[in-house]
């Protein structure tokens, strides 16, 4: 997407003009984007076109970037004071009797960071979200601190941001920069981002990039200094803050961010397993979350009462999360999870009812918005009509798990063709529907994401009474482990858990091969019976999930039993095969 339909404008502001585009509707709330360094405004077109569909977007090219003029002289030009006189000029222009909603990037982040701290803003911003750029001023009190009261992790800490801050250096040394932007660094630029920070191509970076990255090297030059060295002590936010942290950004350490409550006492922290250029590679989520932002922020209800606090609020709040087999069982406890960890969850089960009902549930624990879905996820025509709807109604899927399945038991003589049909399909061919449907757009998407499996200890287990059951579990390992490797490239995990004993009433509702109807009715209650006194609870293996996400973990046994087979089949396979011959206590 580019910027191409957006209305232009010039604001004239302290000697210079800044080019400032508009998108979306002016009588809905506005919106400013701040781009930063060595960007213009260009690295904000997938954000902005989202957006527009509910706002008034307003970019604008910083002094001295894409087509705004630059200062004469650039020293002393690019001052965190004239910074937020140009931001009060377009404000001005573009938003005169309405405050509006801040969002910055990187350099555009720190400056905002300045107009959301000092008194002459104040009534003109409404909120502000912030991405990979901290505040000068929090940032100097953070080095003193520090400094004042050394302890091993606290030098540590230093050390860390000290060496992802080597640009900085760099950047305040004269002429060097502008020779390296100009010559062979400009020119590498896009190829860099693509590889390093896998931007994909598009509008950005724009052919101005060599001038912006000269002109804005004087925004280090004429600020970081002063402000480290010299921090303000009243630099409190007076508008509530969203912060959104990329994982893996190179230039930017977590810990940065460290006591900030006490600098934005209404703050809502996000985090994002995503590198440094989160506008261009996560455009859907930033997008989603500052939506989120900006209409809490307009109904006027304080920030804590609408966004979820739990223990991974931060990664799954607004997330579009799928769980398969979620109208029991461990379906519904980690839908439940994902809910109370604000995520917005689809509930998908063949048990219309049992799906509702946890849909129903999901929004009262946390959930922003649940639905539920129907459908048998053996049924391969019915799983494509599912993702269609999903993708057109609700968007791409962020984390995918599925989950759903049957449980078989007999020996292999005793299991008919058609169970081994019954179980395959379910077990086995429902996640590949699920993989390929809804993974496969997420990898088309190129934003990343995650997808999570539900394998089980009898996927490296084996036992006589199991053969079908463990086949199809195998396989799902096996499947998850290849997938893995392929989509790693691409920014997604995927993961394969594997649980053992858990109360689940897929015990009740196993087939058992090769006895009548009346046995396998005694057997399904003494298998309920034994799992209800085992009483390991489906919540437990749905925290596992999270965890999973958060730590992107490739294989992940979750009972204690799962552990040990787990080990066994790596160090003594043999004990393993022994216990494979036993008889189920049924």
């Amino acid at each position: 997407m580019s910027l191409d339909g957006a209305r232009e404008r010039r604001v004239r502001t302290g000697g210079i003009e800044l080019c400032v585009a508009e998108l979306g509707d002016p009588a809905q709330p506005t919106v400013v984007l701040v781009h930063g360094y060595p960007d213009s405004k260009e690295v904000w077109s997938e954000v902005a076109s989202r957006l527009a569909e509910r706002f008034h977007v307003v970019l604008y090219d910083v002094r001295g970037h894409g087509r705004s003029t630059a200062p004469r002289p650039l020293r002393g030009g690019f001052t965190l004071e004239k910074l937020t006189d140009d931001f009060l000029a377009v404000v001005d222009a573009v938003s005169p009797d309405r405050p509006v909603h801040l969002v910055g990037h990187d350099w555009g982040s720190v400056q905002s960071w300045e107009f959301v701290t000092v008194a002459r803003t104040e009534g003109r911003i409404a909120s502000f979200t912030s991405m990979s750029g901290p505040s000068l001023d929090h940032f100097g009190h953070w080095i003193k601190q520090r400094v004042r009261r050394p302890t091993p992790r606290r030098v540590g800490q230093l050390l860390g941001q000290g060496a992802k801050s080597w640009y900085v250096y760099l950047l305040h040394t004269p002429a060097l920069p502008e020779l390296a932007w100009r010559g062979p660094l400009g020119r590498r630029w896009p190829e860099i981002l693509r590889r390093v920070e896998r931007v994909p191509p598009g509008d950005y970076p724009t052919p101005s990039l060599p001038t912006d990255a000269a002109h804005g090297a004087w925004l280090y030059r004429d600020n970081v200094r002063a402000r480290l060295s010299r921090p303000r002590p009243d630099a409190y936010a007076h508008v509530p803050v969203q912060l959104i942290t990329p994982l893996g950004d190179a230039f930017l350490s977590e810990r940065l961010y460290d006591g900030l409550e006490r600098w934005a006492p209404e703050l809502v922290r996000r985090t994002l397993a995503a590198k440094h250029w989160i506008p261009r590679t996560r455009p859907d989520q930033v997008a989603a979350w500052i939506t989120e932002f900006v209409h809490t922020n307009e109904d006027g209800v304080p920030v804590r009462d609408t966004v979820a606090t739990g223990e991974y609020a931060e990664r799954f709040g607004g997330r579009l999360v799928l769980v398969t087999g979620a109208g029991s069982g461990i379906g519904r406890a980690t839908a439940f999870a994902f809910a109370e960890a604000g995520a917005r969850v689809v509930a998908v089960d063949r048990d219309a009812e049992g799906a509702a009902r946890t849909a129903e549930m999901s929004r009262l624990i946390g959930s922003p918005d649940a639905w539920a879905e129907t459908v048998d996820v053996s049924d391969e025509h019915a799983m494509e009509k599912l993702a269609e709807k999903i993708h057109g109604e609700y968007g791409v899927v962020d984390v995918l798990v599925n989950n759903a399945g049957i449980g078989l038991s007999g020996s292999f003589f005793d299991t008919t063709p058609e169970d081994w049909r019954k179980v395959l399909d379910a077990n086995l061919w429902g996640v590949i529907h699920g993989c390929r449907l809804f993974g496969g757009r997420m990898a088309e998407r190129g934003q990343g994401g995650h997808i999570v499996n539900t394998a089980s200890a009898a996927a490296y287990q084996p036992s006589k009474s199991l053969p079908a059951y463990s086949t199809s579990k195998a396989a799902v390992l096996m499947l998850s482990e290849c997938l893995r490797a392929e989509l790693a490239g691409q920014g997604i995990g995927v993961s394969a858990i594997c649980p053992g004993f858990v109360n689940t009433n897929i015990t009740s509702t196993a087939h058992f091969a090769g006895v009548d109807a009346t046995e396998e009715k005694r057997r399904q209650k003494k298998a309920a019976r034994l799992y209800g006194l085992r009483n390991y609870p489906p919540e437990k293996v749905a925290d596992a999930i999270l965890r999973a996400v958060v730590r992107n973990q490739a294989v992940v046994p979750v009972t204690p039993e799962a552990r040990g087979a787990r080990l066994l089949a790596r160090f003594s396979p043999r004990a393993l095969r022994a216990v494979a011959r036993m008889d189920p206590p049924l």
